[in-house]
């Protein structure tokens, strides 16, 4: 009798518990998301702008406000490339970019810096130096092109982030531009 009672009352608990009662309310909806890519897949988003600084009094410094074209979340990590100059590879115009920060030496003792921060809706472009920056030249704050990648935090994780062409190859990024 002993031997029966066990598995009764174990078929008597699964039937119980697996009944169904009315359906509860419905999660939070997700992030829309690419048809065609796999769970395992981020989408690293970029974008390119020519920015104009402005001298502020109040701050000392060259800058400059990029707006996000994209909705991101705050622990996406944005990194930015200011395009250093145009080479040609084997004959090909090749763009060469520097992330930020940069740093030049303009004589024996001025030094400027591009520098930034960022927020989930912009960025904050900076010229910071040790000398008087309203007296630095066009070279340096007129017609600036900047990249700016937006890559998912959980992508990014032990990558060198400081060549661009290293992140362009990433396995598990899709790159997608505006």
């Amino acid at each position: 009798m002993r031997n029966l009672f066990y598995p009764l009352v174990l078929l008597i608990t699964v039937m119980l518990s697996s009944c169904e009662g009315p359906q509860g309310p419905p999660g939070p909806p997700g992030f829309n998301g690419q048809d065609g890519l796999d769970a395992d897949e981020y989408a690293a988003l970029s974008f390119e702008r020519i920015v104009d600084f402005q001298y502020f009094n109040d701050s000392g410094l060259q800058e400059a406000i990029v707006n996000l074209p994209f909705d991101i979340l705050d622990s996406d990590v944005v990194l930015v490339y200011r395009l250093e100059a145009i080479v040609e590879i084997d004959g090909i115009p090749t763009e060469a970019w520097s992330a930020l920060p940069q740093n030049f030496f303009l004589n024996d003792t001025d030094i400027i810096q591009y520098v930034f921060n960022h927020t989930f809706a912009d960025v904050q472009l900076l010229i910071d130096g040790n000398f008087d920056l309203s007296t630095l030249g066009p070279d340096f704050t007129q017609d600036q092109v900047f990249r700016f990648v937006i890559v998912p935090a959980d992508a990014i994780n032990g990558v060198d982030v400081s060549s661009l062409d290293t992140l362009m190859t990433l396995e598990n990024l899709i790159w997608i531009e505006e």
